[in-house]
């Protein structure tokens, strides 16, 4: 643990970048989690025709105009992945595997949460399910563990675990050759359900059923209401106000997670109204 920032920034779409902007502009101490990429649906798109000032531009090459800016404000991606974000008091902890930032507010960027949770990931979250393997990994010394892993990243998660578990299963949920530890049974099915009474037992997919202590998902991002314990949500984006204000105090969203419609100059606009909100609150 280190300093505690002003403002901490969860993605790095336009939505997050727009906010970092405009805090760093009025002096604030920011920190800005995501991708260098910025973000994947920025990437692929071909053809954007309705932001102002770039017409006919692709997602690449407004990527790059993004990537000179804050590079000229001195602005830069921290590459991790938030697992979770709890409210303090005075402050927000935000947790990495095992480290943990602190920051006196937050605004949620994450873009939108495509893939649907599993049938009872959501029912036993914190009973056996959960989203940061290396985090929790100690308390399965022994035990029977199941990763499902959605990217590349898991893979080095399900090696640490296989270190502290008696067995470990592997669902990657992705295409290409996998790096894991000899000990590291590989199930190549299609998870359908989680299963269990008062905790996890059971991970139910097409052509077999594992039994197991516990199961770790690995996605690229997860749902908001996840992330932040007491998030108020609404139609499944994060319900806010016109200053971008969530129910949680100084805790601000923007972008995609808020609601249609999806458009980058939209949740541009959306991240300096949460900055500008954060930098009058804090």
């Amino acid at each position: 643990m280190g300093e505690r920032y002003d403002i901490a920034i969860v993605g790095s779409g336009p939505a997050g970048l727009e906010a970092a902007i405009n805090a760093k502009i009025r002096n604030k101490n920011v920190i800005i989690f995501g991708n260098k990429d910025f973000s994947p649906k920025l990437m692929k798109a071909p053809k954007i025709n309705n932001y102002l000032g770039f017409y006919n531009i692709s997602g690449k090459e407004l990527k790059e105009k993004f990537e000179s800016h804050i590079k000229n404000m001195g602005i830069e991606i921290t590459e991790e992945r938030i697992d979770s974000v709890y409210a303090m008091g005075e402050y927000f902890a935000l947790m990495v595997n095992q480290k943990m930032y602190e920051a006196r507010a937050v605004i949620l960027a994450t873009g939108i949460e495509y893939g649907k949770p599993i049938k009872g990931e959501e029912e036993f979250l914190g009973k056996g399910v959960g989203y940061c393997a290396t985090c929790d990994a100690p308390l399965y010394k022994g035990k029977v563990v199941t990763i499902i892993g959605y990217n590349k990243e898991a893979e080095h998660e399900a090696n640490y675990v296989s270190e502290l578990a008696s067995t470990v299963y592997y669902v990657p949920m992705y295409k290409g050759s996998l790096e894991l530890n000899s000990n590291i049974k590989i199930v190549n099915d299609i998870p359908k359900e989680i299963v269990g009474e008062d905790r996890v037992t059971k991970l139910v997919l097409n052509k077999e059923t594992i039994e197991t202590d516990g199961i770790f998902v690995l996605k690229d991002s997860i749902s908001p209401s996840q992330l932040v314990p007491g998030l108020e949500m609404e139609d499944g984006h994060i319900k806010v106000d016109k200053n971008m204000r969530t129910n949680i105090k100084r805790c601000y969203a923007a972008g995609d997670c808020t609601g249609k419609p999806y458009q980058y100059i939209k949740a541009a606009g959306e991240g300096q109204v949460a900055a500008l909100t954060a930098v009058d609150e804090i």
